[in-house]
């Protein structure tokens, strides 16, 4: 990750299509997306200078150039966040500590015996969970570790009917955890091992999409009880940076909602 602006600005302009921008595709292109000379006129930096960005020749771009390339790749709010925290200076890295869940948290949790809550690592490990929370995650090689789950358990495909859209939003948090802090050596191992176990990981992990975890409505299909549909709410743990508390709900009076209810019995 010597030069992660670089890589980050080649692969989002790779995947960005000159009509996206209104720009004229042209003939024959020899690169897929925009090329780098378009990018710097979207952006209203000279083409040298850009180059040097991509090149890891210049790696500190104000705000405002930051900005200014955002808008030029078309990039989202939490894209754009990325971007700017790969343009400012890193202090020097400390040793990563073991991840703790603190008791209060572990403690409330507990309390929601009809509410399914993890907490999340960096790596998006699962620290801590509530009976039902673990329940829902339970029955898999790597039920402890939703990236592992994803990309090289077995029966990932049957638990997440919707695959890919689920793949995508997980490389893309993982992608926004590496921005936080790059040379932590629990990401380092983890990207290295999936990198070399799953194409599909190294396909969507080259296309340095951000997806921070916020809310969303996601489809399982859990090997003991069926089909479920729970939209999920997700809380930076602002004691412990990087933790995220992941909260669970199914829509009250829906099968979904009887069928959590079920799973929360066979737990008990």
């Amino acid at each position: 990750m010597d030069n992660a602006i670089g890589e980050f600005l080649r692969a989002r302009r790779e995947l960005v299509r000159p009509e996206d921008v209104d720009l004229e595709p042209g003939g024959r292109r020899r690169v897929s997306g925009l090329r780098r000379e378009e990018v710097a006129m979207l952006a209203g930096v000279s083409s040298d200078y850009y180059v040097r960005l991509e090149q890891g020749r210049e790696r500190n771009p104000s705000a405002q150039v930051v900005d200014a390339l955002a808008h030029a790749l078309a990039l989202d709010e939490d894209a754009t966040a990325h971007l700017h925290a790969l343009a400012r200076p890193r202090p020097r890295a400390r040793r990563r500590r073991r991840e703790h869940v603190s008791p209060a948290l572990t403690s409330m949790m507990a309390a929601w015996t009809t509410t399914p809550a993890v907490v999340l690592g960096r790596c998006l490990d699962v620290l801590a969970g509530n009976d039902l929370g673990r329940a829902l995650f339970a029955g898999h090689t790597h039920s402890d570790d939703l990236v592992r789950l994803v990309f090289l358990d077995p029966d990932a495909r049957d638990f997440y009917p919707e695959w890919e859209h689920v793949a995508v939003n997980t490389v893309g948090g993982l992608r926004a955890a590496a921005g936080l802090d790059p040379d932590d050596p629990r990401l380092i191992e983890t990207v290295g091992e999936l990198s070399v176990k799953s194409a599909d990981f190294r396909r969507l992990w080259a296309r340095h999409d951000i997806r921070r975890k916020k809310n969303e409505t996601k489809r399982f299909r859990h090997p003991l009880v069926g089909e479920l549909t729970l939209s999920y709410e997700a809380f930076t743990v602002n004691g412990a940076p990087g933790q995220q508390l992941v909260v669970y709900h199914a829509e009250p009076g829906s099968p979904s909602a009887e069928t959590l209810a079920l799973l929360g019995s066979l737990t008990a």
